[in-house]
C-alpha cells in the first residue's frame, strides 16, 4: 500500500475521549493518521479508525517526556505533517497541598512541556514548507483560577496564551494555529483526575464528538480559537470580566470535593 496517498495528521491523546473523536474527524476529512497515547488502548483506537478507510499508525509513548515525543516523531518517517492536533493532556483534582507532587509535575510535563516540544518540532517542519495546521487543545478552565484544580487550570491558561502568541508569530505564513477550548466533556478525564466526588465531576457534560467537530471545523477554517457549547461561551465571557477572587470562588463551587457525612 502506498503510504503518501493522503496528507498526514498527528493526533495525540487519541486513545479515548476528545482525542479519539478528533482523530475520527481527521480521517473523515481524508487524512492518514499517526496517533499516540501513553496507554495500550491506543492500539484499540487504531483498529477502530482503520475502519474509516485511512492508514493509521499508533505509538504508545509517554508524551510528558521529550523521549516520548521523539518516539512519536520517529514514526513520521520523513512524511510531511499537514495537521497537528496536540490534544494529550492530564488533569488532577483536590487541594494543591494535598496532591502528590509527582502527579502534579506529570500534569505540567504532559500539558505544557510535551506539548510545546511537539509543536516546536512539527512547527519547524511546517515553516520550512510554509504550510500546515496546528490545533492545541486548551480549555475554558484556563480563563479562571482553578481552586481545587490549580495546577491543571494553570497549564491550560498557559496553552490558551501560547496558542495565540505563536499564531501571531506565524501570521505572515500559511500556517494556522487554533486553540480548542472545551468545557466539561463526557470523557474519562474526571475519573482519572480523581474528581468524581465534585459537582463538576457529577454534573452534565458535553458530547466529545460534538466538541471535536466544532474544533476541527474551526481549525479547517483557520480560526484562532473556539469555545465549544453556548454555556461554555457564556462562562468564559463572564470569567473575562469578573475579578480573579470571584472566579476562584466560583471554581471552588464546582471542583471542591464534597464532604462525606460521618
Amino acid at each position: 500500500m502506498t503510504q503518501a496517498i493522503r496528507p498526514l495528521s498527528i493526533v495525540t491523546g487519541a486513545s479515548t475521549g476528545i482525542g479519539l473523536e478528533l482523530a475520527k474527524q481527521a480521517a473523515q476529512h481524508g487524512y492518514d493518521l499517526l496517533i499516540a497515547a501513553d496507554e495500550p488502548e491506543i492500539e484499540t483506537a487504531a483498529s477502530e479508525l482503520r475502519g474509516l478507510g485511512v492508514n493509521v499508525d499508533a505509538v504508545q509513548a509517554d508524551l510528558s517526556t521529550t523521549e516520548g515525543v521523539d518516539k512519536l516523531l520517529a514514526a513520521v518517517k520523513g512524511r510531511s505533517v499537514e495537521v497537528l492536533v496536540a490534544n494529550a493532556g492530564r488533569g488532577l483534582g483536590k487541594g494543591f497541598l494535598d496532591e502528590d507532587f509527582n502527579a502534579a509535575r506529570k500534569v505540567v510535563d504532559t500539558n505544557i512541556t510535551g506539548t510545546i516540544y511537539l509543536v516546536h518540532k512539527v512547527g519547524q517542519e511546517m515553516r520550512a514548507r510554509n504550510a500546515g495546521k496546528i490545533m492545541i487543545v486548551g480549555s475554558i478552565a484556563g480563563f479562571m483560577p482553578g481552586s481545587f484544580q490549580a495546577v491543571y487550570n494553570g497549564t491550560k491558561s498557559f496553552l490558551n496564551s501560547f496558542s495565540w502568541a505563536i499564531r501571531n508569530e506565524l501570521k505572515e505564513t500559511n500556517i494556522t494555529v487554533t486553540c480548542l477550548m472545551p468545557g466539561p466533556t463526557d470523557t474519562e478525564f474526571f475519573e482519572r483526575a480523581d474528581m468524581m466526588d465534585t459537582p463538576v465531576g457529577e454534573g452534565k457534560k458535553d458530547d466529545p464528538a460534538m466538541v471535536a467537530k466544532t474544533g476541527f471545523d474551526a481549525m479547517m477554517r483557520g480560526d484562532g480559537d473556539v469555545v465549544s457549547g453556548w454555556k461554555n461561551k457564556l462562562q468564559s465571557a463572564v470569567a473575562n470580566v469578573l475579578p480573579a477572587s470571584v472566579t476562584a470562588q466560583m471554581h471552588r463551587g464546582m471542583a471542591e470535593p464534597e464532604q462525606k457525612s460521618q
